[in-house]
């Protein structure tokens, strides 16, 4: 069974950074995705960024682009979100996911794991 426990998040300002982390434990095996999504209030749960645990590719959703990073260490099995020039608009609880197949999809319900959330707050 996968387990996945968040860290990180918190409240910054506007323009400021802001990296969460999601380590993985349980038998992930060696050819899988880690994602990131995140939930607003009132909308739903959308694709973050995804990284493939076998090579590094990764996806980012076009919110996201060029200003968050999505990266993994494979020795601590844990992946990070690191987020930079923040906008309010990227407030949400930002879950960590994994899905125990090769390819980076965008549909949540894809993924088979989830972490607790963690909740970022970004203040005009």
């Amino acid at each position: 069974q996968v387990q996945l426990v968040e860290s990180g998040g918190g409240l910054v300002q506007a323009g400021g950074s802001l990296r969460v982390s999601c380590a993985a434990s349980g038998g992930t095996g060696s050819s899988y995705v880690m994602a990131w999504f995140r939930q607003a209030p009132g909308k739903e749960r959308e694709f973050v960024a995804g990284i493939r645990w076998r090579g590094g590719i990764t996806s980012y959703a076009d919110s996201v682009k060029g200003r968050f990073a999505i990266s993994r260490d494979i020795a601590k099995n844990t992946v990070y979100l690191q987020m930079n020039s923040l906008k309010p608009e990227d407030t949400a609880v930002y879950y960590c996911a994994a899905r125990l197949l090769d390819s980076i999809v965008r549909m949540r319900w894809e993924y088979s794991y989830w972490g607790q959330g963690t909740q970022v707050t970004v203040s005009s």
